[in-house]
């Protein structure tokens, strides 16, 4: 299998008063391979937010190293990490942040626009909807579908630019645990399908067995 991503020694510290160092990741190492869904588990505090920032070159480490598809994108300059995050990255939040005056068909569009997608958008976005169970909620506004269903219209915008790999943030965080696992095994198909990769965290133990690989993070630490 090819690998997506890597870490190597990767270091998150934040300075503290008095002058010390709070290590929030203490030299983390791992490897996801293609297609593979990768679940970050651990409590609030764990570190797990952390590493998914500096993975999806939202912030740099302290120490170490990123690979993505063979790249350090933590040498890589502010403008490079930028195109890196809109071409081939795709993003799930805890909250949908979806445009409240755009039905789902525009949200997913307007993804698509900023992303500077040259294919048929109106062939792409009407796919993405129906392969998160929406293809009849095309012209719906965020306040008249529930809180799953706006959650897959962000799934859809999110890979709808055919992105190498998903972060998703505690995406199941504010569902119900019947909609939580759905919106995960709308995450299974999705890396089958598409061969997108996909890291999500979690504090969720029920979804740990759908992963196709968990780290635990205690501490800032990797734990079997």
């Amino acid at each position: 299998m090819e690998s997506v991503i890597a870490g190597k020694g990767i270091k998150r510290g934040f300075p503290v008063a008095g002058g010390g160092t709070f290590w929030a990741l203490k030299g983390l190492g791992l490897e996801i391979m293609r297609g593979q869904l990768a679940i970050l588990k651990g409590r609030s505090g764990s570190g797990k937010t952390t590493l998914m920032n500096i993975l999806s070159a939202l912030d740099y480490p302290t120490e170490g190293e990123v690979f993505f598809q063979g790249k350090n994108i933590a040498q890589m300059g502010e403008k490079e990490r930028g195109r890196l995050r809109r071409v081939q990255m795709g993003f799930v939040f805890q909250s949908v942040a979806l445009v409240p005056m755009m039905t789902a068909y525009e949200n997913v569009e307007f993804a698509l626009r900023l992303a500077g997608y040259r294919g048929n958008r109106r062939e792409r976005v009407e796919e993405c909807l129906k392969m998160v169970g929406l293809g009849s909620r095309l012209h719906h506004l965020p306040q008249e579908l529930s809180g799953g269903e706006q959650q897959r219209v962000a799934i859809a915008r999110a890979i709808a630019h055919r992105p190498e790999i998903l972060f998703a943030d505690e995406p199941t965080a504010e569902l119900d645990t019947n909609t939580g696992l759905q919106v995960v095994k709308i995450f299974k198909d999705l890396a089958a399908m598409e061969g997108v990769t996909i890291i999500m965290t979690t504090h969720d133990t029920g979804l740990m067995e759908i992963g196709d690989v968990v780290y635990q993070l205690e501490d800032g630490e990797f734990v079997a």
